[in-house]
């Protein structure tokens, strides 16, 4: 049985939003051709993800000083437990799933925020002497990214940050599988949108039966 992290990025549901939409024919299907493994949804825009900011940077120093957790102000605990909790989830799961809409030649602000606080020394990296290394060699990750414009191609392709950031940050954490399916074009060809969804829900749909 595999454990599954759903990551979507975006205030609106697959009613609203292409790829959300195409998340849950990705997410639907896998669940029907694996009912035993485990999914968990992740959605970043209802749960805390703390941002790094002073409370976790003093949280931090302090218990690298060699204090205890419970000498930590209350809000440094929160914020500093919190991290722990979502870095623990992330590399306990098998594989991942990233929803995220292309915003200004990104994702979301808060799918940044969310792998700085997986991407922790000793977790999901280290550090060595030839510099770091990736942890999570043995995990798998796919990112479903809605475009309005044409990104996969032509003089648009190098503005393009949110997917290869992610690219990047997997690896980086070592993660030796990384795919995209995109929705792209539906606001650039909007006579075109609903076959352009439609197409990327079918690919979803036969990407989740060898995910």
């Amino acid at each position: 049985m595999a454990k599954v992290l759903y990551i979507t990025a975006h205030p609106h549901d697959d009613t609203q939003s292409y790829s959300m939409a195409v998340g849950k024919a990705f997410i639907d299907t896998y669940k029907q051709v694996n009912p035993s493994d485990e999914v968990i949804h992740i959605d970043l825009y209802k749960e805390n993800i703390p941002q790094i900011d002073a409370d976790i940077f003093s949280g931090w120093g302090k218990l690298q000083s060699g204090s205890g957790f419970e000498e930590l102000s209350e809000q440094e605990k929160a914020k500093v437990g919190r991290l722990g909790e979502l870095s623990d989830q992330f590399v306990t799961a098998d594989k991942y799933v990233f929803v995220t809409p292309l915003w200004n030649f990104s994702f979301p602000p808060v799918m940044k925020a969310y792998l700085d606080s997986v991407s922790v020394a000793g977790k999901s990296f280290k550090y060595t002497e030839q510099g770091p290394v990736g942890l999570l060699t043995d995990k798998k990750a796919l990112h479903i990214q809605a475009r309005g414009g044409i990104y996969s191609e032509g003089p648009a392709a190098e503005m393009e940050m949110g997917h290869r950031y992610l690219g990047i940050m997997m690896r980086f954490f070592g993660v030796p599988s990384f795919d995209g399916v995109f929705v792209e074009g539906h606001n650039a060809m909007s006579d075109k949108a609903q076959e352009i969804k439609e197409n990327a829900i079918a690919l979803a749909k036969d990407v989740a039966h060898t995910f």
